[in-house]
């Protein structure tokens, strides 16, 4: 079974750092995945297959995790003694806000005037600012720079929801 007090990145014999080499990870959770997944342990005791739920669990949670750039993110942070999801404080930048409230504005005109194109065109800009943000959270996080990349980190993740809701957006458009 596995090691409980391993972090992710130890789990998966990766390096602790933001950029990781998805190959390598993937590589990583089948062989791992492949070792500790319940159908392996279906003849064991009680015990043994309660561990190996355990296991299969934590793999799939630590995978998710390393998998999504914003969850890595975060969860660097968190090793770093950082929570970017505390509830205490969720302030971002006014202008960063403003300049998603317009694009939100401008999603819910395209979409009152079934413009699937823009729609496309705002998530596609969208993405390129959260692979921007992506750069910029990987150089903070490997200068350790915690309160940059916390900032970084809850833009990233705002990013990421918006891309989401326009992406659900374009979909309602296309069953249209």
């Amino acid at each position: 079974m596995i090691d409980f007090s391993r972090n992710h990145f130890e789990l998966f014999g990766l390096p602790v750092r933001y950029r990781v080499d998805r190959a390598a990870l993937e590589r990583a959770y089948r062989t791992l995945q492949g070792d500790v997944h319940p159908d392996r342990h279906a003849g064991a005791a009680d015990a043994q297959k309660r561990l190996a739920l355990q296991s299969s669990a934590r793999v799939n949670e630590a995978y998710r995790a390393l998998l999504d750039p914003v969850s890595r993110a975060e969860y660097l942070l968190l090793l770093r003694g950082v929570d970017a999801t505390s509830e205490s404080d969720s302030r971002l930048d006014v202008e960063f806000l403003t300049r998603q409230l317009e694009r939100r504005e401008a999603a819910e005109e395209a979409a009152d005037d079934h413009d699937e194109r823009k729609l496309a065109a705002l998530a596609d800009a969208v993405r390129a600012d959260a692979e921007n943000l992506q750069a910029q959270v990987e150089r903070v996080l490997d200068a350790d720079d915690r309160e940059i990349a916390r900032r970084c980190v809850r833009e990233l993740r705002f990013l990421s929801k918006l891309a989401d809701d326009l992406d659900a957006m374009r979909a309602a458009e296309l069953d249209r």
